[in-house]
């Protein structure tokens, strides 16, 4: 069967957004990095956060950068995994956005989403989900509290 792995292309060395990613997403998943990676300069990882499998590119600044047209969305089960990744992700040199959208210092967009935001956001009670989505098209991290709040008017 026919796998979809997304690609992503870094401008210098992959040695230190592997461990980037190590560090974060080792607590909440897990990350499989090649054997050889210290041995200079990898032109390609592919690591696995959280069950997903990515490839990583070292292929210069030439066509590097990331926009928000792409990004990672992360369901957490909770607000201490939203405020934990939010944090970390966006730590040195990372920049929040707006409804859990946010760029990690390499550039690259992450969705940092409760898993409850969609049952709040697509219930059949169509004013509290207004409520829900109001609240939180006003935030950056995601707050698990507010938006229930607001739902329940």
């Amino acid at each position: 069967m026919a796998s979809i792995t997304p690609f992503l292309w870094f401008d210098s060395d992959l040695a230190e957004p592997v461990e980037y990613y190590r560090s974060i997403f080792g607590e909440v998943g897990s990350v499989d990095v090649p054997d050889g990676l210290g041995d200079g300069p990898a032109f390609t990882a592919t690591i696995e956060l959280c069950g997903q499998k990515l490839m990583l590119l070292n292929g210069g600044p030439e066509n590097a950068g990331f926009t928000e047209s792409q990004s990672l969305f992360v369901s957490v089960d909770s607000q201490e995994q939203v405020d934990y990744l939010w944090d970390r992700l966006t730590a040195d040199g990372g920049e929040p956005g707006q409804c859990g959208w946010l760029k990690d210092r390499y550039g690259l967009s992450w969705q940092i989403v409760p898993e409850v935001l969609g049952s709040l956001l697509g219930a059949i009670d169509r004013a509290a989900a207004q409520r829900a989505t109001e609240a939180m098209l006003g935030m950056t991290k995601l707050d698990v509290a507010a938006l229930q709040a607001a739902f329940d008017g």
